[in-house]
């Protein structure tokens, strides 16, 4: 099968994240990803505006609250010449930042996501899950994150997204194509390059 109808997934939007009293204005981020599905791969970038808010300073072992929103959003019916059914397993990696510690996250809003997303702190990522599925050619939102830090004694709190290669990616997901008729599942994964900042804050 030829993955030319897979590597569709160029066309799959995303979702993001933002800036705010903390950082510049909105920011375009390019994920690079890779799909891979009967036993081919596609390369291909994505780009989509992100948009984050945190305090610009704080005190020492203070409390940051950082905000991620990320924007609305469209799931295409078709690409490549290839029906999209769906996309599924869709996971997002936020990093902990150094200088702080992790307290607690939270999801608030969302809309189209067909199941239930969460939030939890994996390691040292807070990883946003959105099971799914969502429909080619449906509009979707992700929900906001909010995650609550405890700083430390000096230094900065800097934000960015997570992932580094295709090996130590940042966002995974499955989108589900028609092949001959047939549902065949393409995942993806993907990292972001280059990986700006997204919020600063400064301790003291």
């Amino acid at each position: 099968m030829k993955l030319a109808g897979i590597a569709s997934l160029a066309l799959v939007p995303m979702l993001m994240f933002a800036t705010n009293a903390s950082a510049a204005a909105p920011q375009t981020i390019t994920y690079k990803l890779r799909a891979s599905a009967a036993g081919q791969t596609s390369d291909f970038t994505l780009d989509q505006g992100v948009d984050a808010s945190a305090p610009a300073t704080v005190a020492p072992n203070g409390t940051v609250k950082v905000t991620i929103d990320p924007a609305p959003n469209k799931i295409p019916s078709e690409a490549g010449g290839r029906q999209v059914r769906e996309i599924k397993g869709l996971a997002l990696k936020l990093p902990v930042p150094g200088n702080s510690k992790f307290q607690s996250a939270s999801l608030s809003g969302g809309a189209g996501l067909g199941g239930t997303p969460t939030v939890a702190l994996q390691g040292n990522d807070v990883v946003l899950n959105v099971p799914g599925p969502i429909k080619g050619g449906a509009d979707f939102e992700l929900p906001t994150v909010t995650i609550n830090l405890q700083a430390g004694g000096t230094g900065t709190i800097t934000t960015k997204l997570g992932g580094t290669s295709y090996d130590a990616p940042g966002l995974t997901f499955t989108a589900v194509v028609l092949v001959i008729g047939f549902p065949v599942n393409a995942a993806a994964k993907g990292y972001p390059d280059p990986s700006p900042v997204l919020t600063t804050t400064t301790i003291g």
